[in-house]
Formats: C-alpha cells, sequence, structure tokens
C-alpha cells in the first residue's frame, strides 16, 4: 500500500470517527448531567434519519438538506424533553431506591416501543435520501461527499454545543449539575428542569448523527443498533463521563476500522472496536480519561 492510499483511508476513519463521536458525546453528556445511561439512544438515532429523510424527500427538497438537521435535532429534542419529564423524572421524585434499574428498565422498554413503532408506522423496508453533495478532495484525495458534508456538519454542532455549554447560563447550570446536583439546587437552579433539558440535548445530538448519515448508512427501523453499540464501544475506550474522552475515542475507533478494514479484512470492521475495547481495559480500566474512583 503507497502513502496516498494510506492517507486516503486514514481521512476516512477520521472523517466517520468524529461523526460516531457525536452519538457518544450524546450519551456521555446525558450520563454526567443525570448519573444514568440511556439504552435507546439508538432510538433517537433513528428518528433523526427517518425525520431528515422525510424531511428533504418530501418537504424541502435536495438542495436544502441542511435545513432538516436542526429541523430533526429540534422535533427530538421535543420528543426527548416529553420523554424525560413523563418517564425518568420519578426517578428523582419522591424516594426510590433502584434509580440505575429504574433508568435501564425505561430505557430498554423505550427502545423496544420505538423500534417497534417505526416498523408499524413505515414498514422494515431501507430508504435512501439523495446524495447531500458530489465527491469532493481533501487535498489531493478523493473523499465521498456525503461523508465530507457529515463531517462538516459534525465540526458545526461539536462547535456550537461547547459553546452553548461554556459560554451560556443554561450551560453553566449543566455544568454544575454535573459537579454537584445537591449544591446547585441550593442556588436556586431548578434541577428538575435541567435534568429535562439535558435528555433533550442529548438525544438530539444522536438525532443529529442519524440526519447526517442518513445517506451513508441508510434509513430503517434497526439502524440505530448498530451506533449505539459504536457510541458505547466509545466511551468504555474514552472514559465514562469525559466528553473530551468520547471525541478522542471516536477518532481513535474510526481510524482502527478504517485500517483494520484495508490491513486485515473489512468483514471483521465490526469486530476491530470491541478488540480495540479488550486492549484499553486491560492497559486502563478506566478508559483513557475516565477518573478512578477513590476509596477512604
Amino acid at each position: 500500500m503507497d502513502s496516498t492510499l494510506f492517507t486516503q483511508y486514514l481521512i476516512a476513519g477520521i472523517v466517520i470517527g468524529i461523526i460516531y463521536a457525536l452519538m457518544a458525546i450524546g450519551i456521555t453528556f446525558i450520563y454526567s448531567i443525570m448519573k444514568m445511561i440511556n439504552w435507546s439512544m439508538g432510538e433517537y438515532y433513528m428518528m433523526g434519519s427517518y425525520l431528515q429523510y422525510f424531511l428533504v424527500v418530501y418537504v424541502l427538497g435536495a438542495r436544502l438538506w441542511f435545513l432538516g438537521i436542526p429541523l430533526s435535532m429540534a422535533v427530538v429534542f421535543f420528543i426527548g424533553m416529553i420523554v424525560q419529564r413523563y418517564l425518568l423524572r420519578p426517578m428523582y421524585v419522591g424516594e426510590m431506591e433502584r434509580k440505575d434499574e429504574y433508568a435501564t428498565v425505561i430505557t430498554i422498554a423505550c427502545m423496544v416501543f420505538f423500534r417497534n413503532l417505526a416498523i408499524f408506522l413505515v414498514g422494515p423496508n431501507q430508504f435512501a435520501p439523495p446524495d447531500y453533495a458530489a465527491p469532493t478532495y481533501i487535498g489531493p484525495l478523493p473523499v465521498s461527499g456525503n461523508r465530507f458534508v457529515a463531517l462538516i456538519g459534525t465540526i458545526v454542532i461539536l462547535a456550537l454545543f461547547y459553546l452553548i455549554v461554556k459560554k451560556t447560563w443554561v450551560g453553566r447550570a449543566l455544568r454544575g449539575s454535573s459537579q454537584n446536583r445537591v449544591g446547585i439546587q441550593t442556588a436556586g437552579i431548578n434541577i428538575l428542569r435541567v435534568d429535562q433539558i439535558a435528555f433533550g440535548v442529548g438525544v438530539s445530538l444522536a438525532a443529529a448523527a442519524g440526519a447526517l448519515l442518513a445517506p451513508i448508512f441508510l434509513v430503517w427501523p434497526e439502524n440505530g443498533a448498530v451506533a449505539t453499540m459504536k457510541g458505547f464501544e466509545i466511551i468504555v475506550i474514552g472514559g465514562l463521563g469525559s466528553i473530551p474522552g468520547s471525541l478522542v475515542a471516536g477518532l481513535l475507533l474510526g481510524i482502527v476500522e478504517s485500517l483494520g478494514s484495508v490491513f486485515i479484512s473489512p468483514s471483521f470492521k465490526d469486530v476491530y472496536g470491541f478488540i480495540l475495547v479488550l486492549v484499553i481495559l486491560v492497559i486502563r480500566p478506566t478508559g483513557l480519561f475516565g477518573e478512578r474512583q477513590r476509596v477512604a
């Protein structure tokens, strides 16, 4: 393999890795605020891909595909807020001993419900929205137009996410909640409303990933299963609760999968991620950026 072809596959891995990271950041963000794992994250990815497909094909047209992404995120954001308000808020109201078990049961139930609802409404068939862009070049190297615009879209979304979290009052409330849920309430912050916003933001990031990847991985009721698997691989590699870790781990996973498909076999593409997870767990059980628990 010459250096040009190696660089091309390396760039392809970086592109898909950044988009993988968008899904993982949503999972990590919800966990850092609410201290729960959302096992139904893939179904919000699926919703985003379906919304993008229907908006592009029936409402906006292929030339205005980029408008479908914020619209899809907005719809899924409100769906997430409704789910959090009526299904997950009971975890934090009253006295419930096994909150983590409750969250697991509810989110898995949502996963089954949303997946079967999609099959009931649109059937098990696969759909493909029109291509977002023609093939382009990064320097002298050709890159899929769909992957390139997905990369640019992901970078823009992550930049906006960073600005909101770091520069706004809502962002300060979210960061305060992730550090001390009890202490932030003494400052007059409604922690239940913060949880609702955090869950909506997290699932909207998953919807954005689904919308951006719709023409690449197609649209069908179970397309979120693989995305969920990749997301959890990334948070294990990067460290649960670490947003920078999710970004770095996403890049690492994308590169490993891309280069493994070239040097070994594309048939085992999904296996390379699990091997990477096992290697990281042996070397650093808490993940690359995970914090070790202090024991008195």
